[in-house]
């Protein structure tokens, strides 16, 4: 081939019948864009049109149903329905044929995996929002008292913005380890070996390390959002009764251990709770990370094993219920917060 003979290459053409595909998609198309919105639009004007002719005394009471039904319907057919078909899986056998009771229960809270996967479980509801609060109360009551206190806010609040999936692989980069003969490419080993003359450490493989270095990840990623919330808490304390106490030879400690902390408790507790909420659901950065190797497997990452890889169902939904009950007490927990914060105002 000469030097200056173009090289072309002949790409496979797509029997694609287009007529077809538009004959088929297009009265789908057609009812999402002109049929939804006319049904929504006929839902509320039908109704609102019958709740007219309701005895005056009646509107009131009926009218907000009128526009929470939908909300109600699509709630129910999206959560309750697959909640209590799921509750009700968890009691037959894999197949679905035999009932079995708690069987699937006892078998999976006597199995080691699962018992390793529940104390690391324990570990996210411990560390996980422990260190969230501690790490966004110190940095909202820090971040208060700079200069350039909306910047720092927002470069702080930067990773909650990303998925725990972008946090993940970013963190990859962070822990990675290279054999000690060659140079550390991962930001921590290099520190260990550049600075501290250590040996490089495989943080998600020693089972000494993974399952922290995989919390941090997530408490990485949610400090930002404490923080936020608990620097609303704290600007809204008077500044008057600071003052006051400072007037009356009260020390910053003093201060924050006897007027602020009591004062943002409520909000505390708050955050605290659904941080705990969220322990309990991780999964996206055990999955990216370790996929549940190396004794760093959870609740929900397990749960998604069994049924899309083992296709075991029965193990699924005896794992999704243990979750469901794990989470359900905390919820209420923290509604009860929201309504007595609430109340107070």
């Amino acid at each position: 081939m000469d030097a200056m003979t173009p090289l072309t290459v002949t790409l496979p053409m797509l029997d694609v019948d287009w007529e077809t595909l538009v004959s088929v998609n297009l009265p789908t198309l057609l009812f999402v864009i002109v049929g939804v919105p006319l049904a929504l639009v006929g839902y509320i004007v039908g109704l609102d049109v019958l709740v007219r002719r309701l005895p005056k005394r009646s509107q009131p009471s009926v009218r907000p149903w009128v526009w929470v039904a939908p909300a109600i319907f699509f709630v129910g057919l999206i959560l309750v329905y697959p909640m209590v078909g799921t509750v009700v899986r968890s009691f037959f056998d894999r197949r679905g044929d035999a009932f079995v009771g708690l069987g699937n229960f006892v078998r999976l809270l006597t199995d080691h995996g699962v018992l390793i996967v529940l104390r690391n479980n324990l570990l996210w509801l411990l560390l996980y929002p422990g260190l969230v609060l501690l790490f966004g109360l110190l940095l909202a009551v820090l971040s208060d008292r700079v200069k350039f206190e909306k910047p720092v806010k927002s470069l702080i609040f930067m990773p909650m913005a990303i998925s725990f999936v972008a946090m993940a692989i970013i963190w990859q980069f962070v822990y990675y380890y290279k054999d000690p003969s060659e140079p550390q490419t991962g930001i921590l080993n290099a520190v260990v070996v550049n600075i501290f003359h250590g040996l490089p450490i495989t943080w998600i493989q020693d089972t000494r390390f993974n399952n922290f270095a995989l919390i941090f990840i997530g408490v990485w990623g949610a400090t930002g959002f404490a923080m936020v919330i608990l620097s609303a808490a704290l600007k809204g304390i008077p500044a008057e009764l600071l003052e006051a106490a400072r007037v009356d030879g009260a020390n910053e400690r003093t201060i924050f251990r006897r007027i602020i902390l009591p004062l943002m408790m409520p909000t505390i507790v708050v955050v605290g709770t659904t941080m705990v909420i969220f322990a309990l659901k991780a999964f996206d950065v055990v999955y990216v990370m370790t996929a549940g190797n190396y004794n760093t497997d959870i609740l929900a990452r397990r749960m998604y094993a069994e049924l899309y890889s083992a296709g075991n169902y029965a193990n699924a939904s005896a794992l999704a219920v243990i979750l469901l009950l794990a989470v359900v007490p905390v919820l209420i927990f923290n509604l009860r917060q929201f309504r007595a914060v609430e109340a107070r105002r």
